[in-house]
């Protein structure tokens, strides 16, 4: 409740007589008088044009680009001037030099997200794909020009260059969280042969590279790239189009919907999945090595579940005694301590090794996806693991598409990457609450992009950042 004022209480003096008019002196005819107001009035016009000028020649309007904004130098300058005339005993505080959305007014919201296929050991190639797409500048360093970067595992084998790609890949993360960028890495099937000990696609050249065997077997489970493995690595992801949703990997379905590791005996229908009150439930991307198959048990909470039995089968891989590698030693397989769910994380069926929605006809995958999609708070799957060597493969309208286009010259295929450029725009008035959602994906190639999907939608409803 706004504070009351009470009126200060007059005191009382006695009544004085009248004084005696004084006129005041004449002032020399050397020195006209001049109004005050003239003075100020000229600093008031000419100083900001001084520091436009300035600024520009400083290139201040790159660094700060409110400063080209219409709305943010009115309200620049409705500051200033509220702070050079206030009225006398004002504080003189200025709340904010741009007010930004204080005034109601709702903003548009952006985010871009670049996501490349297996590398197989071929730094050439890889940052050859990484520039052309945006993601680094011609010396391989982070540009800023994406919101997100998204590799979907199988950096190692075929080439000799795993350490460098690791070693690159980090710092890019490193170059990316300083300036409010993101890399999402996914262990793909052949990181996980790797370190279960199965080494037949590694090339004696690339061991040379480590050393000896025994370095490199240290190199992928306790050393450096181990780490980074255990730490900024997962089987899957969940990454939301707007912020709204939380950021990346929040579980869906959220707690509320009391799913989490519930086993139903019969399927629930998909709409369960959907809120008409949250429009932007499914606003979200899935990436993934292999696939999300419609028959793998441990889907949900997504991507939790799955990640979490992934860090625990990858810790008892990288902390048991380290076995002679398969070829020419036996193949050792997977821990004697794995559980049936980390079993199945690795076989056939589960997200490292599922080809499905590469293979199967096109009528049982738009089938077979909607459940998935509906499960997993996504509204389209991402993968490699599936080559295809002339383009990126986009299956049931977008809803599926397979990112491997054998970019490492072990396969010789084609240098790509994929790009979705995610918008939302209010229209109308802010008390209609209706923005229109558009979502751009895209195959970039070396010398042309090729528009996979358009989607256009609109929504209603409020939608803060989190």
């Amino acid at each position: 409740m706004p504070a009351r004022s009470t009126p200060a209480k007059a005191r009382s003096t006695p009544a004085k007589a009248p004084a005696k008019p004084v006129r005041p002196p004449t002032p020399p005819a050397f020195e006209p008088e001049e109004p005050p107001q003239r003075g100020l009035l000229f600093y008031v016009l000419v100083t900001p044009l001084i520091i436009l000028y300035i600024g520009y020649n400083l290139q201040l309007h790159v660094v700060y680009p409110q400063l080209t904004d219409p709305k943010a130098l009115a309200a620049i300058a409705s500051d200033f001037f509220s702070t050079v005339f206030q009225p006398s005993g004002s504080s003189g505080h200025v709340e904010k030099a741009f007010t930004g959305t204080n005034n109601g007014e709702r903003e548009p919201f952006t985010r871009h997200i670049v996501a490349v296929g297996d590398l197989h050991g071929d730094l050439p190639n890889a940052r050859k794909v990484l520039q052309f797409s945006g993601v680094t500048d011609d010396f391989g360093n982070w540009t800023g020009n994406v919101d997100f970067f998204v590799q979907t595992g199988d950096i190692i084998d075929r080439g000799d260059d795993t350490i460098a790609l690791f070693d690159w890949m980090d710092q890019l993360r490193g170059q990316a969280q300083a300036v409010g960028g993101t890399v999402l890495s996914h262990l793909g099937n052949h990181e996980w042969m790797n370190a279960i000990g199965d080494w037949r696609y590694v090339y004696p050249t690339e061991i040379k590279t480590f050393g000896s065997i025994s370095e490199r077997q240290e190199f992928i489970s306790t050393g450096r790239i181990g780490r980074t493995w255990a730490t900024n690595y997962t089987t899957t992801s969940r990454l939301p189009l707007h912020p709204s949703l939380g950021l990346p990997n929040t579980p869906f379905p959220p707690e509320s919907k009391h799913l989490h590791y519930q086993k139903e005996d019969t399927e629930l229908d998909i709409s369960y999945y959907y809120d008409t009150h949250l429009p932007l439930s499914h606003s979200a991307l899935s990436f993934v090595h292999g696939g999300l198959s419609p028959t793998y048990q441990d889907l949900t909470p997504f991507p939790t579940r799955i990640n979490e039995l992934s860090d625990s089968l990858l810790e008892k891989l990288q902390t048991r005694t380290q076995p002679e590698p398969h070829p020419p030693a036996k193949y050792p397989g997977l821990p004697d301590t794995s559980t049936e769910a980390e079993k199945a994380l690795y076989d056939a069926n589960g997200p490292l090794w599922y080809r499905g929605w590469a293979l199967d006809p096109e009528e049982k995958v738009c089938a077979d996806v909607e459940p998935v999609l509906a499960k997993t708070g996504t509204r389209r799957m991402i993968m490699g693991h599936t080559p295809d060597f002339q383009n990126i493969q986009s299956r049931c309208n977008g809803k599926i598409i397979i990112i491997d286009t054998g970019i490492s010259h072990a396969y010789g295929g084609v240098l790509s990457a994929l790009s979705i450029h995610y918008t939302l725009t209010p229209v109308g008035s802010a008390e209609e609450r209706r923005w229109i959602e558009k979502e751009v994906v895209s195959a970039l190639y070396p010398d042309t992009q090729e528009i996979i999907v358009v989607d256009e939608r609109e929504v209603v409803g409020d939608f803060h950042i989190i």
